[in-house]
């Protein structure tokens, strides 16, 4: 990819130009309403191109409903079930939320949302949803979201790096630790990994653990951590820091603005994240040139990658028809271009996701094959909780010596039986 088309043209030739996915045969926006309200909305956007997005989103939603105002409301990621928590306790909700399948469970247990099935089956977009858009947003046979976009797990590496040091692209965990050692150089202040190991970091702990073999409950919803297996992957992960030295010092307390600075700065010659992080390193570097994305590379049992899909739901019934009109808005074809454009994020919509402009750019090349065997991550009620609060710091104490790895497992182990309990 030259230069030049890897920055200022680099979303046209992605097929995310203004007019890029306009697709002749997808289903008009909804009848224009006359509604009039003031809604809030709750969500934990963080980058730069998230809040462009969100801005684009905003304003095409009041050209359509020019009489309702949304009031936006960024919460850290960390804070936000405590957020939504004390709202519900205090009767302080908001109107409209953000909603992970990861928390979903939790916030379903406190009643904290307002089931939207009638709607949702009556919407006339719901057609362009595969089933599987569905599954991480229902419970007990109620839909209590609409999809707004795609997180697919992979990778970034510097392709300049990789061919200086005449190494390809890992396909596995062993390759991937060869290729982290071979382009570790603390004197030049290069690292092969920028690990997350701060805050967000616990979801790379349960990915790691799961491609090693082990599962985290079974089928009847029972803990189901294999001790030795777990003991095996916490290990090989930490040891990237404890032993292997290729990541920073700062890992411990590493986020995602930690890992994508040093990645774009030359620091760390691979980091995970997933798709939404596109826009933001093209912006930085040059795509082809100095990185390319990359499938995560396989453990040594299984080949995790998350689908993720976020959605926007409704906590209160006060302004219902307003908070419907924009929850469900984001399902619409212009605010899921608007967003695409500028953060990368891969569309929910089947019908979006399949248009030519994206499966025939080989920088989603890595993506599009994760759907073939990507999946959800855990789901049930103190999940969220569980990995904020016990595998994350268990895992730290690892990385600063304040734990053995058994130690880590076996709080890890226990703190997930409390919270099945």
């Amino acid at each position: 990819m030259s230069k030049q088309m890897s920055r200022r043209n680099f979303l046209r030739a992605a097929g995310m130009g203004t007019a890029g996915l306009a697709l002749a045969n997808y289903l008009p926006a909804l009848a224009q309403d006359d509604l009039q309200a003031t809604i809030n909305y709750w969500h934990h956007f963080t980058s730069e191109t998230e809040f462009l997005g969100m801005e684009r989103v905003m304003a095409l939603f009041a050209e359509k409903y020019p009489g309702v105002e949304v009031i936006q409301e960024n919460i850290p990621n960390a804070d936000f079930m405590a957020k939504f928590t004390s709202g519900v306790l205090a009767g302080e909700r908001a109107d409209t939320t953000m909603i992970s399948v990861a928390r979903l469970p939790d916030m379903v247990a406190m009643d904290g949302l307002v089931p939207l099935t009638d709607r949702i089956n009556n919407w006339e977009l719901k057609e362009y949803f595969p089933d599987n858009r569905w599954e991480g947003i229902t419970v007990d046979g109620e839909i209590y979201g609409i999809p707004a976009f795609t997180f697919v797990d992979w990778g970034y590496y510097r392709t300049d790096w990789f061919e200086e040091a005449g190494i390809e692209p890992p396909q596995t965990f062993d390759e991937f630790l060869e290729a982290a050692i071979a382009l570790t150089d603390p004197e030049q202040g290069r690292y092969g990994f920028g690990m997350r190991a701060g805050d967000g970091g616990q979801g790379f702990i349960i990915a790691v653990m799961e491609a090693f073999g082990t599962q985290i409950v079974d089928e009847n919803g029972e803990p189901a951590i294999d001790r030795d297996t777990a003991i095996e992957a916490i290990k090989w992960y930490s040891d990237l820091y404890t032993v292997h030295n290729v990541v920073p010092e700062s890992a411990p307390s590493d986020s995602y603005r930690q890992i994508m600075e040093g990645f774009k700065t030359g620091q760390t010659a691979m980091v995970w994240h997933h798709t939404g992080s596109l826009t933001e390193i093209a912006a930085a570097l040059e795509p082809g040139e100095q990185f390319l994305p990359i499938i995560r590379p396989a453990g040594p049992v299984n080949h995790v990658a998350r689908l993720s899909y976020l959605y926007n739901g409704v906590m209160k019934e006060d302004n219902i028809d307003a908070a419907w009109a924009w929850v469900s808005f984001w399902g619409e074809l212009d605010p899921t271009i608007a967003f695409l454009e500028e953060t990368g994020y891969f569309p929910a919509s089947q019908e979006v996701a399949e248009d030519p402009r994206i499966t025939e750019n080989d920088l989603y090349t890595p993506a599009l094959d994760t759907l073939a065997f990507g999946g959800p991550e855990p789901n049930f009620v103190g999940y969220s909780g569980w990995t904020t609060s016990v595998v994350l710091p268990e895992f730290q104490k690892v990385l600063v010596g304040e734990a053995t790895v058994e130690q880590a497992v076996d709080a890890m182990i226990a703190g997930l039986e409390e919270t099945l309990e």
